[in-house]
């Protein structure tokens, strides 16, 4: 692993989609020179979707919870960041790597039909088909919102794989609704698009205990500078999300298309005990990880 201390000043960050990890992209570019060190990010870049055929398009307990991202286990990043119960998820079944605070970015992901669906209010989705990824933020967010409206046999999320795919699915009628973060969700609403139901929701950071303290308290100095300028002029730093998209998609939209107050980051902070057990007791509600969990071997706050 590329691990950073106090003489390697370069730390490899794996995130994936902009919006996701923003507050990184922001800080590699715009306020962690100022602290002496550099910020790699490396991306997943990779499709995920099964045939529709593939038992694993309907049955998350087949799908790892490192179908998309690896690089930790791999060995190639000191950080990673994911959402809440991803990283529950991730950290339970490779513990190397524990939670060691909140991330900035707390993201949108709303749950979308095409133009002409007959869809129009969130029970409607009882027994239809919703585009998700099996083990990251689209697929705990979208139980999480459905269980509100109907038994939860009859919430038929699937594995339809990154959100670009999730999107071409829905648009395509293989699927029902789907799953979208931004800047999915602008193109979405450009398109005619109707949104069901949405939420903002928290992740967390994760690294080892290899990582020098004081390199750590560097990047989160960096990280919170980043946050400042993001919720100063949010529409400045549109263009990350909308760099990583295919071309045919991006000349679509321009940042006045993007309804700001989705795009939400706050300072980091510790990740709570209370936070963990509500977030991780629900997971076990729902078999998406071992009952035999714990705060302390889980999380390792480090501010």
């Amino acid at each position: 692993m590329t691990t950073a201390t106090k003489t390697n000043q370069k730390i490899i960050v794996e995130s994936a989609e902009a919006v996701l990890g923003l507050h990184w992209f922001v800080a590699r570019d715009h306020t962690v020179a100022d602290e002496g060190l550099e910020i790699e990010i490396i991306t997943p870049g990779i499709k995920t979707r099964f045939d529709w055929s593939d038992s694993r398009s309907t049955d998350h307990h087949q799908v790892i919870s490192t179908n998309y991202q690896k690089a930790w286990e791999e060995g190639k990043a000191d950080v990673y960041r994911a959402c809440e119960w991803g990283q529950i998820r991730r950290t339970y079944d490779d513990p190397s790597g524990p939670i060691i605070a909140r991330r900035a970015a707390m993201v949108y992901q709303g749950i979308f039909v095409r133009p002409n669906s007959p869809l129009n209010a969130t029970i409607n989705l009882a027994n239809k088909t919703v585009g998700v990824q099996f083990h990251q933020g689209s697929h705990y967010t979208s139980i999480a919102m459905l269980e509100g409206f109907m038994p939860r046999d009859e919430i038929k999320v699937v594995h339809s794989g990154t959100v670009q795919e999730r999107y071409e699915a829905m648009m395509d009628g293989e699927t029902d609704a789907a799953t979208l973060m931004e800047p999915w969700i602008s193109l979405a609403e450009k398109n005619g698009c109707k949104e069901i139901i949405g939420t903002h929701y928290q992740g967390t950071e994760n690294a080892g205990e290899k990582l020098d303290q004081d390199v750590l308290d560097i990047l989160w100095r960096a990280v919170g500078k980043a946050v400042k300028l993001i919720n100063t002029d949010k529409k400045k730093y549109i263009h990350y999300l909308l760099d990583e998209i295919p071309e045919k998609y991006a000349k679509q939209l321009t940042p006045d298309d993007f309804h700001l107050p989705r795009l939400r980051y706050v300072e980091i902070a510790p990740y709570s005990q209370d936070e963990f057990e509500r977030a991780y007791n629900w997971m076990v509600s729902w078999d998406l990880v071992g009952n035999d969990g714990t705060y302390e071997n889980l999380v390792c706050n480090r501010l």
